[in-house]
């Protein structure tokens, strides 16, 4: 185990400070500005240079959180395997030379929608793959007492590159085609792979399942989270939010800016780009929340603000600049949410996981928790179609906060801190 930031004396230390987390942290924050670039240049691609229908541009979401439905298969793979850093690392290098495969066929003149579909196939399942490998990977990083303030800088990242990587990509997409931009999230990829061969970190070796099988691992990991109260109740919450948040998704944000709000493009682009700004914001002061009111109850909070400023978008009315801030207000809120909700319940899984088992549970936890997120998408989208928008969003505000009653039997609202958590263990089969 990878001793926590101290220095000589023993005092605690900024995380900045602390090697092996700093060079994990920019490892993740140049991938993730990578994925922002392709998050625009990829359906662009399907656009511009394949002409495709605004159906298959749709299957390129689908696909990419498809592999998530083998997440408890994966995580049981992982779980019995060492070396996750370096498995880590693999998946970052095959992303790489997946995404690269884009441009080149394009300059061949050989790139198809079937290939285009291949590549987000493949990188969605390195991607979960990365995930159940990393779990374990950042509780070896450092002790139970930085979690928060990790998953807080960690969060904070990502919040940044949704707030700067859209326009990175619109502008490389413009510069320099869809296909030729898609190169800046390949290169990002080599690049998290190369500082994280930089990090030394003791590695627990995984114990030896004699006989076992990656089903039986996966079936393990799935009962172990329904039987944990934590994680059973954690798994509910998260499941239901995902669930209605995704009715609205950020194709029906776009439309309801357009079609109900009447909101130029320019402004649409502006009030989600505010939007990002309060997941920033959420993502710092998240720690400084769960000292103030316990993590626990962090966690109950954030499931609260997260869906219901959706609510807060439907009386958006009057004139342009009324109608767009009141728009601007409720992405702001919802990111806050995000990030008070995700930072906190994300270090609570964290400390509740038995280390043994932390790749299936993650694998399990994910099949179900972002399994659920494209059912969402295609319910929200039959349900605008058939009630309107503004029902939409009001249905998602509502059925999210309903996601708290999941929390409120457990015993996650009553902890405080991780240092003095009690060890709830599963319950008996």
């Amino acid at each position: 185990m990878v001793s926590g930031p101290r220095d000589a004396s023993g005092t605690a230390t900024s995380l900045w400070r602390h090697r092996p987390f700093l060079l994990t942290w920019t490892s993740s924050a140049i991938s993730q500005a990578g994925d922002r670039v392709s998050e625009v240049a990829v359906p662009l691609i399907a656009v511009t240079a394949l002409d495709a229908s605004a159906g298959q541009v749709a299957w390129l979401t689908a696909l990419a959180w498809a592999p998530n439905l083998l997440g408890m298969l994966l995580g049981a793979w992982v779980d019995g395997r060492p070396g996750k850093r370096r498995l880590i690392i693999g998946c970052d290098v095959f992303r790489a030379v997946a995404l690269l495969s884009l441009p080149a066929a394009w300059l061949w003149g050989t790139l198809t929608t079937a290939h285009l579909y291949a590549v987000v196939l493949l990188c969605g399942a390195a991607g979960v793959l990365a995930g159940c490998a990393f779990t374990p990977f950042f509780t070896w990083l450092l002790p139970a007492s930085s979690y928060v303030d990790a998953n807080s800088k960690f969060s904070a990242a990502r919040s940044a590159s949704f707030i700067a990587g859209p326009a990175l990509g619109g502008g490389l997409v413009q510069a320099l085609t869809a296909p030729v931009a898609v190169v800046v999230d390949a290169v990002s990829f080599l690049a998290s792979a190369l500082l994280l061969r930089r990090v030394r970190v003791a590695e627990a070796v995984p114990e030896r399942r004699q006989g076992q099988g990656v089903w039986q691992g996966a079936r393990e990991g799935l009962a172990l989270v329904l039987r944990h109260p934590v994680l059973r109740a954690s798994l509910g919450c998260t499941t239901t939010i995902n669930f209605f948040t995704f009715l609205t998704g950020s194709g029906l944000v776009v439309l309801f800016a357009d079609r109900e709000l009447g909101l130029p493009p320019g402004v649409i682009g502006l009030t989600l780009g505010i939007g990002a700004t309060g997941s920033l914001v959420g993502a710092l002061v998240a720690p400084r929340v769960s000292r103030r009111i316990g993590i626990g109850r962090a966690v109950a909070v954030g499931t609260v603000l997260f869906p219901a400023p959706f609510a807060l978008a439907v009386v958006a009315d009057g004139p342009l600049w009324a109608r767009a801030g009141v728009l601007g207000a409720a992405q702001f809120l919802i990111g806050l949410g995000v990030m008070l909700f995700d930072v906190s319940l994300n270090s609570l899984m964290a400390a509740a996981i038995p280390v043994e088992v932390r790749s299936r549970v993650t694998g399990a936890y994910s099949t179900v928790n972002y399994g659920v997120r494209p059912l969402g998408a295609v319910v929200g989208g039959a349900l605008a179609g058939g009630a309107g928008l503004r029902t939409t969003f009001v249905v998602a505000a509502v059925g999210g906060m309903l996601s708290l009653l999941w929390l409120l039997p457990s015993p996650i609202p009553g902890i405080r801190t991780l240092d003095s958590m009690e060890r709830y263990e599963p319950a008996d089969a």
